[in-house]
């Protein structure tokens, strides 16, 4: 057998199992700041900021990105700021977002409405407490940690079983991103609660099988666009 003939298996570059979806997770723009004195808009109880100035232009470069692809469907939460940040995208492919309520955001308790940006800044022993023992639920009234699980777990499934052999584009929120990865990888529960306002992670879902190929993709953001640290929330 001569060298041109002989067998060769080069790497294989990964390919999307049959049947199974693969969502983007875009965490939600730089949403607007809390001021001492200024009451916050609400939703079922829930804190519901506008995007900031900042976020808004992360939602045009989300657009930039995204907008190559061949997307089946975008989705947003009941939270306005992931509607806000989906709404450059969906205009340009022409797709109406649905919305998923069970991927909004982790609800905190008595520390809605500003008060969770607060204490993570000021070091309050129960964000501390938090971050020890890896739960939201250490917060007063927040929402248990076992909870908060089995709907994100419902709503990535729900999302997942509409678009086998698709893609489609999920703007939610950063500890929601961050308890997707964790069930994903079987890490601890807040590891990946960090991601960027206006990052993307990346989920292939087939079943009881999440498979992550992406965490906090930030290449499309302008460095101009980041602001201080600000609580992962």
């Amino acid at each position: 057998m001569s060298g041109t003939d002989q067998e060769e298996y080069r790497q294989i570059r990964f390919r999307r199992p049959p049947g199974a979806a693969e969502l983007l997770l875009v965490r939600h723009g730089e949403s607007a700041p809390q001021r001492p004195g200024e009451e916050q808009a609400m939703i079922d109880g829930q804190a519901d900021p506008d995007l900031d100035p900042v976020g808004r232009r992360q939602a045009e470069a989300v657009a930039d990105r995204l907008s190559a692809e061949t997307l089946s469907a975008v989705y947003v939460t009941n939270l306005r700021r992931t509607a806000q940040t989906a709404e450059p995208l969906a205009a340009r492919l022409g797709i109406t977002p649905v919305v998923e309520p069970d991927l909004r955001e982790v609800h905190l308790g008595e520390w809605e409405g500003g008060l969770f940006r607060k204490h993570v800044s000021e070091g309050h022993p129960l964000a501390l407490r938090m971050r020890a023992e890896q739960r939201w639920d250490v917060i007063p009234g927040a929402e248990p940690a076992e909870r908060f699980a089995a709907r994100v777990r419902r709503g990535i499934a729900a999302v997942a079983s509409r678009h086998p052999d698709q893609a489609v584009a999920v703007f939610t929120h950063g500890g929601v991103i961050g308890q997707v990865l964790a069930m994903a990888t079987g890490s601890r529960p807040l590891s990946f609660s960090g991601s960027d306002n206006g990052s993307i992670s990346h989920v292939v879902v087939i079943g009881d099988i999440w498979m992550v190929r992406r965490y906090n993709d930030t290449a499309h953001l302008h460095p101009a666009f980041t602001t201080a640290p600000e609580p992962v929330i």
